[in-house]
């Protein structure tokens, strides 16, 4: 009998020493979050935002969601999680540079691309101006000259290093230029149509 009650608090005990332990290791990850954190700014200050988009931003999602399983006191999650967003975060580091000069050499190989189209619209547009066809002269002659003064600060922004910029501009003068060369090309094969 007393073999059995030694037994009992002896079971007792390892168990609250168990408990014991287990709610003293679960406690938040700060410091892993810290990391994770300083590591994520570091990356953004070198530019991870604007060249290695996808990994950047699977580091900030991995760092949220650490933030969330803490306020929900899972806390062997969150520290992954924080690990995680750390880790992918000084993945991005190196990457930066190579992006970077990909993305420039594309822009640059981009430019002249985009100038022959414009140079096509100006041309569509003295056909269509030639041929009387409906279009709205001051508007288009001012997009054009908008066009232009872009295309000179895509060139500026590629000079002054700032890659990310140029790229995204020119993009948008591209698909712009597209569609009003698709618009005047529809106007000038509608008005033979249209004059007979």
């Amino acid at each position: 009998m007393v073999k059995k009650q030694y037994l009992c608090i002896l079971l007792i005990a390892a168990l609250s020493l168990s408990t014991a332990f287990l709610c003293g290791c679960a406690k938040p990850p700060t410091q892993e979050i810290e990391n994770a954190e300083k590591a994520i700014a570091d990356a953004k200050q070198k530019e991870a935002d604007l060249y290695v988009q996808d990994f950047f931003a699977r580091a900030e999602d991995s760092l949220k969601r650490a933030k969330d399983l803490v306020a929900e006191k899972k806390y062997k999650e969150a520290k992954q999680a924080a690990e995680e967003a750390m880790n992918l975060a000084q993945q991005t580091i190196p990457m930066i540079e190579p992006n970077k000069e990909k993305m420039k050499a594309e822009t640059e190989q981009m430019i002249p691309e985009v100038q022959g189209t414009l140079d096509e619209i100006k041309s569509l547009v003295a056909k269509a101006v030639k041929k009387k066809a409906s279009i709205n002269r001051e508007e288009i002659q001012g997009s054009i000259g908008k066009w232009e003064v872009d295309m000179v600060t895509v060139k500026d922004q590629l000079q002054g290093g700032r890659i990310r910029q140029a790229s995204d501009q020119l993009v948008s003068i591209r698909d712009q230029l597209k569609l009003q060369k698709e618009t005047l090309t529809a106007v000038l094969e509608q008005e033979p149509a249209a004059g007979k």
